[in-house]
């Protein structure tokens, strides 16, 4: 039978590349954690129905949540009941992976979480909530470079992240409702990492280990820990992505414009949690040479393993792609490969 994680789950939420990763392995150095590659558990359990239900799926989610709701309502102890049922169930998972180590937390770094935190609370209040944030064009920039190789327009409409979580992680950062929570932002992180983790390991009430600062010197064993376009090719925090992202828009008349459609879907309120404002988001960029950075940016276009297998996935994902010839190919293939497969 898996342990009650009662108190012994750790979460770090914060937007796709605002640092999760880096705050991730610096923490997995400490002997009290354990982790796995963003594991996605609890973003499925949280559309069941009661909570909220995805816009498809190979059955109807609206008729699914109506009876989940109806069935919730029916238990003795109806929602708590229904809290605590999905948390048997994750802490049968996380339970699981952790007893077999013996250490006290599991971290799970999944940055799908931040868009349901109120869920969260409600499975695990007794959890470790640690909520980073970072300048929310940083935070495109690194998104669009990583996983969309640097195509903004692509890279927005898979994902608008700054509209999605920049209000989401906001709202939470304002009122957590949870005893251990510790809001660190990105700055914070790589100017004074020693103070940042000092804060974290209090808010855990764990001891603070001056090795967690060298993150790179703990072999990572689970595969999905590293980053190839940053963490993993450094050992320690250091500053250098910093304002990285005013290099990456300017002399781009384009991308400035997509960020302004952007912060204006964003409250005051949150970009101020945030640590910005809409008088100096854009102060960075003064101190960038246009042409200069426009130059770089051809420069630095990557060419390895990871670069193309991010243009393939990009190029897959085009509506030109999956509408023609190359789309209709995968669909028979999938629709061949269902055939042969299922029992």
């Amino acid at each position: 039978m898996a342990i009650d994680m009662k108190g012994r789950m750790f979460f770090v939420v914060g937007a796709p590349r605002s640092g999760t990763t880096l705050l991730m392995r610096m923490l997995n150095v400490h002997p009290d954690i354990h982790t796995r590659p963003e594991p996605h558990l609890m973003t499925p359990l949280a559309h069941l129905g009661y909570d909220g239900y995805v816009d498809k799926a190979p059955y109807d989610p609206f008729q699914s949540a109506e009876s989940i709701k109806g069935l919730v309502a029916d238990l003795p102890g109806g929602a708590s009941d229904w809290y605590a049922a999905v948390r048997a169930l994750s802490d049968g998972i996380y339970g699981g992976l952790l007893e077999p180590t013996g250490k006290r937390f599991f971290l799970d770094k999944t940055p799908a979480y931040s868009l349901i935190l109120p869920f969260l609370r409600k499975v695990y209040p007794d959890a470790v909530f640690v909520v980073i944030t970072r300048h929310p064009f940083a935070i495109f920039s690194s998104f669009a470079q990583s996983f969309f190789d640097d195509d903004w327009e692509a890279a927005h409409r898979f994902n608008p992240v700054v509209e999605r979580y920049v209000p989401a992680l906001a709202s939470f950062v304002r009122d957590p409702g949870v005893a251990r929570f510790h809001h660190v932002t990105y700055a914070d992180l790589v100017t004074d990492p020693e103070g940042t983790m000092r804060a974290i390991c209090a808010a855990a009430d764990m001891e603070y280990l001056p090795e967690m600062l060298e993150y790179g010197a703990k072999k990572v064993e689970a595969k999905g820990l590293g980053d190839p376009i940053g963490v993993k090719a450094d050992t320690k925090p250091n500053t250098k992505s910093l304002e990285k992202w005013a290099k990456s828009v300017a002399g781009d008349a384009a991308r400035r414009d997509l960020l302004q459609r952007m912060l204006a879907q964003v409250d005051d309120e949150d970009l101020a949690v945030f640590g910005v404002d809409r008088a100096t988001i854009w102060a960075p960029l003064e101190d960038v040479d246009p042409e200069g950075a426009v130059l770089a940016r051809k420069q630095a276009r990557r060419n390895d393993r990871y670069a193309w297998e991010r243009r393939v996935l990009k190029w897959l994902r085009t509506p030109a792609v999956q509408d023609g010839p190359v789309g209709k190919a995968l669909d028979r293939v999938r629709f061949y490969a269902d055939v042969i497969l299922r029992e």
